[in-house]
């Protein structure tokens, strides 16, 4: 089963760092679900972050996927052509 990351408020320039500490120690985990069904605002830099965290992931062997992206998360990943790297799941 996977481990739950649950993400709020803005995903943005002005939270990233933040967030990104408050989530690392559980970046370790095998099966990871980001759960991004209360985050309000999201820009260029949360993408950014979360194709970070996959990549990392995939390469140490792990699985990370997102629940419950925003629409306008997809919209970004669709026009940056990355998508296909951020793996979502319903829920």
């Amino acid at each position: 089963m996977a481990e739950t990351v649950k993400l709020s408020g803005a995903l943005t320039l002005d939270s990233i760092c933040r967030v990104q500490a408050e989530v690392a120690a559980r970046l370790s985990a095998p099966d990871l679900l980001i759960d991004l069904s209360e985050v309000s605002e999201i820009d260029s830099t949360a993408v950014s972050l979360l194709l970070h965290w996959q990549r990392d992931a995939l390469a140490q062997g792990r699985r990370i996927a997102l629940s419950q992206p925003p629409a306008n998360l997809t919209s970004l990943a669709a026009l940056y052509g990355v998508e296909a790297f951020l793996p979502s799941v319903q829920g």
